[in-house]
């Protein structure tokens, strides 16, 4: 089977279809890519996590409902503690940084012809993206939450037409503003072939993870059965296990992602013929690659 070409147009299914192949054909580059650059952050994220859900469970089990100290009458119900929003923190790092990842893969594979970027190429996309995405990632996320909050349907149009912008942002090397005007061009009357790609990918992608929270219920369960006669919820062994599990689904954002940045280049070459035109350009040049100097960070 031939190399995935990723500017092309495609229909809902071949979106669907592609992007599993894309995954399988690159899966262990990608998987490297992934351990490399976003290996910190999921570090990170399963510590602080670990060290969130002790500290819940101290407040649970040391909560005495006859006190009324402070820390006993709302110790059970303080969800916001320092813990939590270190572990949020963390949590939108990997999550920028595994998007990161995967689009600078796919901007180069496109650049290089359908060929796998090594890791200098990828360090360098990176290092140049990672702080314009985590700053465009915070404005999309306000973005789409102030539009859930104001009637649900403003943030659910809002999700598709944001998720266009980091790949515009790295593929085409433009600004945010750019890439957030660009984006509501490109969804202009494809906005449900997109909405709905990507709602049956997070589907696939449940039904996958059910793989992984299924154990970790059992685990969970299991613990507070076992504790139950010692006075306590669960234990802390239980929640490290679990919390470790867990966050092998994070590994899964690669397919969203993948599809995220497929549905680009359809709308992109639907639209505006990008890379035919770039083929056309080429024509009656005996080295059409020969005057294409390597970007540089």
């Amino acid at each position: 089977m031939s190399n995935v070409e990723l500017a092309k147009p495609r229909d809902f299914g071949e979106i669907i279809n592609d992007t599993f192949i894309f995954v399988r054909q690159n899966f262990k580059p990608l998987l490297k890519y992934f351990f490399i650059f976003c290996g910190f952050f999921l570090l990170a994220t399963t510590a602080t996590s670990i060290l969130n859900q002790i500290n819940m469970i101290r407040r649970v089990n040391n909560f005495n409902p006859n006190s009324f100290d402070a820390d006993n009458r709302f110790g059970p119900f303080l969800v916001f503690t320092p813990t939590y929003f270190l572990a949020m923190f963390f949590v939108i790092l990997e999550y920028v940084s595994i998007s990161v990842v995967v689009l600078s893969f796919m901007a180069l594979y496109k650049v290089k012809q359908n060929q796998v970027p090594d890791t200098e190429e990828m360090w360098g996309y990176f290092k140049f993206y990672f702080l314009k995405a985590l700053g465009s990632s915070f404005v999309i996320g306000l973005l789409v939450i102030v539009g859930s909050i104001f009637c649900l349907i403003p943030g659910i149009y809002l999700y598709p037409v944001m998720s266009l912008v980091l790949p515009i942002m790295i593929i085409e090397n433009t600004s945010f503003g750019y890439a957030f005007n660009h984006s509501f061009r490109l969804i202009k009357d494809n906005w449900w072939s997109t909405f709905g790609v990507l709602v049956v990918v997070i589907i696939i992608l449940s039904v996958a993870s059910m793989i992984v929270t299924i154990p970790s219920a059992i685990i969970g369960a299991g613990s507070i059965f076992l504790h139950f006669t010692k006075g306590t919820t669960i234990s802390v062994t239980a929640v490290i296990i679990t919390t470790i599990l867990q966050q092998f689904i994070h590994v899964l954002n690669i397919l969203i992602i993948v599809a995220t940045c497929l549905c680009y280049f359809n709308l992109t070459e639907s639209k505006e013929g990008t890379s035919m035109l770039e083929r056309i350009n080429k024509f009656g040049t005996a080295n059409p690659e020969s005057d294409v100097t390597p970007e540089q960070y």
